[in-house]
């Protein structure tokens, strides 16, 4: 009898009116919040404003969802195709099967081509946004959390994930996945909980490294650590996980994808140290866009207050 373990949230949505919340959903809202808060004030200290990342925001959210979803939409193809699939499940997002992967990746290419547009320094904003993505993606967890989903294996540790039958959350009904019936009380590897740790730690790592290798790393030097980070992380997380997955020699994709980008992590931030461009030189290029930007602002304004004060000048005399 396990006499302690991590319980499971009873409710994984909620009704107003005729209009149904997913928890999931609000942690994903909650997350990007987070993210945009984190990475406008880091991007401030390098002069950029507020408005530059919220419009960059705007641009990058979007595509990283339609890229998460292609993601998985790809690497599970059988769901939406096939005898048993149902295409019309592709815009159910509320169901599950949102990759990170695609997320960061179609995210990041939209991110650059609103950036080169504008004129600020990509490595710039991609160090700024390294911790935000991974307090983002903490923050995110919670959800598989609500959804009783994306566990690990057995295991008779005290934090231990325990499900239940309540609600109607997706994993509820599906404990082992692979067909095999658990044992009532049966504990999870709570992947979720180490995922959320695991980027905690890394935000700060970064955040910590940023401060005191601020004139020794190239800009774009942070991202690649925080790539590094996030999938050494995911990939031993990753091989705990029991839900459906293809495999391929023996390794679940995800594991493999891990892998890959980890060694491309570690080749990028040893390329950056020796053609990348030092950060405070971008934070001055950047200052420079960023008063090019202020500027017909700045004009307009003190146009309008002088045809205010020449038509002060004017009334003046009639209204004496």
């Amino acid at each position: 009898m396990n006499l302690a373990y991590i319980p499971s949230p009873t409710v994984s949505q909620f009704h107003i009116g005729s209009l149904t919340i997913h928890i999931y959903a609000l942690t994903m809202l909650l997350g990007i919040v987070a993210a945009v808060w984190i990475t406008s004030a880091r991007w401030k200290r390098y002069g950029g404003t507020f408005d530059q990342i919220l419009d960059t925001t705007l641009v990058a959210v979007p595509c990283g969802i339609v890229g998460a979803r292609l993601y998985h939409v790809i690497t599970t193809p059988e769901r939406f195709f096939g005898p048993n699939g149902d295409w019309v499940e592709i815009f159910r997002v509320w169901n599950g099967g949102l990759g990170i992967w695609g997320a960061i990746a179609l995210g990041a290419l939209g991110a650059w081509v609103w950036v080169r547009h504008r004129h600020y320094p990509m490595a710039l904003l991609a160090d700024a946004i390294a911790p935000a993505l991974l307090v983002a993606q903490a923050v995110g967890r919670l959800g598989n959390w609500f959804n009783q989903e994306l566990y690990g294996r057995p295991t008779t540790l005290p934090w231990g994930l325990r499900l239940n039958t309540e609600g109607s959350a997706i994993g509820n009904a599906e404990q082992c996945y692979d067909g095999a019936t658990c044992p009532t009380g049966t504990l999870f590897h709570p992947t979720f909980l180490y995922e959320m740790i695991w980027n905690l730690i890394g935000a700060a790592l970064i955040v910590w490294v940023g401060r005191k290798a601020v004139r020794t790393l190239k800009a774009g030097s942070l991202f690649a650590l925080y790539v590094v980070w996030y999938t050494a992380g995911r990939t031993w997380i990753e091989m705990l996980r029991i839900d459906f997955s293809h495999e391929f020699l023996g390794l679940r994709v995800n594991v493999w994808v891990s892998i890959v980008v980890f060694i491309l992590g570690v080749i990028a931030f040893i390329v950056i140290q020796r053609v990348g461009k030092p950060t405070p030189l971008l934070a001055e290029k950047l200052r420079t866009v960023t008063e090019l930007e202020e500027r017909p602002r700045d004009e307009r304004s003190d146009a309008h207050d002088g045809r205010a004060e020449r038509g002060a000048s004017r009334s003046g005399p009639h209204d004496a």
